[in-house]
């Protein structure tokens, strides 16, 4: 088996076929990729690289070379044709995140010539909805106009920052991270509960593809946590999620009891287990 990387003459059938086994997990790399499926976008146009790994022609996995490294799920073989890529090249990802069984294989074999992590996060329940929420929606919170960028951006940098465990501000001072904040709501893809000025809830649709959407950026304020906001919240947001995509998920780090019981209330259940080994 060879890693290569995806290109413009590739037919784009066997890559649907990859994404397909599993349209909840691979809903990143079908979202970075649909353009391109759809032949409205070439691949010179994307943000970020594909490789494809083939066996004597025959497409075996997928993997998002960019900010954040994403593999499809795959067999051993195809993760070693993975590392045997990587491995020659510099860690230009800032983590690497995927099914559980081939992040932590892969990451095994590659930090030998990677050098250390600064976390890794073995178990990260990634949960679906498809239907209805179980609980009431919350009225109040709608989409998040443009003028509230900055009343959001705190609660948003503060949310990264507990989650992911450093601050996305970085070298350029959160301009990327507010780029992208900003992206989403002029998608309509923000939303929040905001009352007298003060954000009380926010969450993100992060991607959105039409077999499932995924939120992402969950946060209530730290004063109003045990009150129910965040499970009305996030019926609100599922309901809109459901608008345009057949099932919704998130993945929340397994040692979030208290994220966990909320999106159980809510009707979430376990489609798999994710990994993410961050640097």
């Amino acid at each position: 088996m060879i890693a290569r990387l995806l290109v413009e003459e590739d037919s784009r059938q066997p890559v649907r076929e990859i994404l397909e086994r599993d349209s909840v997990t691979n809903a990143f790399i079908t979202s970075r990729l649909h353009r391109w499926l759809d032949s409205s976008l070439s691949l010179s146009k994307l943000s970020g690289e594909f490789w494809v790994v083939e066996d004597e022609g025959s497409f075996e996995a997928l993997v998002y070379v960019g900010a954040n490294l994403v593999p499809t799920l795959c067999s051993d073989q195809a993760i070693d044709a993975i590392v045997g890529r990587l491995a020659r090249e510099m860690r230009r990802s800032t983590s690497i995140t995927g099914p559980a069984s081939v992040v932590l294989s892969l990451w095994e074999r590659l930090e030998p010539s990677w050098g250390s992590a600064r976390v890794i996060r073995s178990a990260q329940p990634l949960l679906v909805i498809d239907s209805a929420p179980l609980v009431e929606a919350d009225v109040d919170v709608r989409a998040v106009e443009p003028v509230e960028l900055s009343l959001i951006f705190p609660s948003a940098v503060e949310m990264f920052t507990q989650e992911v465990g450093t601050s996305p501000l970085g070298i350029d001072n959160g301009a990327s991270f507010r780029s992208r904040l900003a992206e989403l709501i002029l998608q309509g893809r923000a939303f929040a509960r905001i009352e007298n000025g003060e954000v009380l809830f926010k969450a993100e649709i992060g991607l959105s593809t039409l077999r499932a959407a995924q939120i992402q950026g969950v946060w209530t304020q730290p004063a109003r946590r045990g009150e129910g906001i965040a499970t009305s919240g996030m019926a609100t947001v599922v309901l809109e999620a459901l608008k345009s995509s057949d099932r919704v998920s998130l993945y929340v780090n397994d040692f979030n009891e208290s994220a966990l019981r909320v999106y159980e209330k809510v009707g979430f259940t376990r489609h798999g287990t994710l990994a993410s080994v961050l640097f």
